[in-house]
């Protein structure tokens, strides 16, 4: 048997094997999966936002004088916004070492991105705890359910994020993952790009900006 006719047999016994990873530039569908997500996302955490807005300008005077000073920067909510954004730096850290087929690189980055967002989890759970010592609770008033509709589903969506991301981690040290085949990886830090996004916006709108 002649080299051209073993390799033709070849991929007549096994044709899923003989084809090449697809190198045209399309979106793959993982990928695009989660991208018609977080479009879903978007209109979900709009409607949050709608209503908030809604709330704190039909209210007098926001926040309500006995929680004027509740909500803090520190010493948790910041340093815990802190490593959420550098959580998402080591994401994109794990998809550049994936790319160019540095395993090692890649493991380490998306482990510390999964630590960095249970420590995340930790604090705000932690946070929690402390507000409602302070008489903050989800039946506090149109201030206290708003507050924790708001950082609640999003600590849903990293407590989500975190699962997949650790699946993700499990598969890479299984070696499934490498330079052409990684649309998992990217599907995983597309969501927790958008996690990290979005809670920016809610720390700046619930931190930053000044009462009435």
């Amino acid at each position: 048997m002649t080299a051209d006719s073993h390799a033709l047999a070849t991929t007549e016994q096994s044709p899923v094997a003989a084809l090449p990873h697809d190198s045209r530039g399309g979106i793959g569908a993982p990928v695009l999966g989660m991208l018609l997500f977080l479009t879903s996302e978007v209109m979900f955490f709009a409607g949050l936002f709608a209503a908030y807005f809604n709330v704190r300008a039909s209210a007098t005077v926001w926040p309500p004088d006995e929680f004027e000073h509740t909500l803090q920067i520190f010493p948790l909510v910041g340093p815990a916004t802190v490593l959420l954004v550098l959580s998402s730096v080591t994401a994109q850290f794990a998809i550049w070492a994936i790319r160019r087929g540095d395993r090692t690189a890649f493991i380490r980055n998306q482990a510390v991105t999964v630590a960095l967002g249970i420590v995340f989890l930790i604090m705000q759970g932690v946070d929690y705890s402390q507000l409602g010592s302070e008489g903050l609770g989800l039946s506090s008033g149109t201030f206290g359910t708003t507050y924790y509709t708001l950082t609640g589903f999003h600590g849903a969506h990293v407590f989500g994020g975190v699962i997949m991301l650790t699946v993700v981690l499990y598969r890479g040290l299984a070696g499934q993952f490498s330079p052409r085949h990684h649309d998992a990886v990217e599907a995983a830090s597309l969501y927790w790009h958008f996690v990290d996004i979005v809670w920016i916006l809610l720390f700046s709108l619930l931190y930053l900006v000044p009462g009435k």
